[in-house]
């Protein structure tokens, strides 16, 4: 592997799209193990494209020669304090992208940070001996959201990739 900055984002974005076509196999599988074998790729997906963005990050670092330029936590290079000190145009364009909630970018550091947190288990009703035996149920509370879909990993990975192509054709003109 070539010692360059590019070469980790390529080679994320490409783990990303493995565990998207094995997640895909997963899905058209009907084994036992396949809601196992979904989850570890969703995990893998999210895992990877996480990666990738802070692979970007770097190169972009790298490219402008920025201080910290290898730091290994994506929110530091997503911080207004490392921005003000280190301006530049791609990775103000990320944070403000990151700021948006209903953008991809913030969607899938929200997915990743989840994939953090330790398993919750659901909140039970306490059972009193002198309730009767049909139970009201409170209709306002919120189910658990469905698990993150294919579809929208593969549209975050596009729309990265996307992204990365724009910004290496702005910093090659630097």
């Amino acid at each position: 592997m070539a010692y360059e900055p590019y070469t980790r984002t390529n080679q994320k974005l490409h783990f990303c799209g493995l565990a998207l076509e094995n997640w895909l196999r997963a899905e058209r599988d009907s084994s036992f193990a396949s809601a196992a074998q979904i989850q570890a790729e969703r995990e893998a997906a999210l895992f990877h494209l996480h990666g990738a963005l802070l692979a970007l990050c770097h190169e972009i670092a790298h490219s402008y020669r920025l201080p910290d330029a290898s730091w290994p936590a994506l929110e530091h290079f997503l911080d207004e304090h490392y921005l003000s000190r280190s301006p530049c145009p791609e990775l103000s364009e990320l944070f403000e992208l990151s700021r948006q909630s209903d953008s991809w970018l913030a969607g899938a550091c929200a997915a990743y940070r989840l994939l953090l947190l330790p398993p919750q288990a659901p909140r039970k009703i306490k059972q009193d001996a002198t309730l009767a035996l049909i139970q009201a149920v409170n209709l306002d509370e919120q189910e658990d959201e469905p698990p993150l879909s294919r579809e929208t990993i593969q549209q975050w990975r596009g729309q990265l990739k996307a992204l990365v192509l724009r910004f290496r054709d702005s910093l090659t003109e630097i």
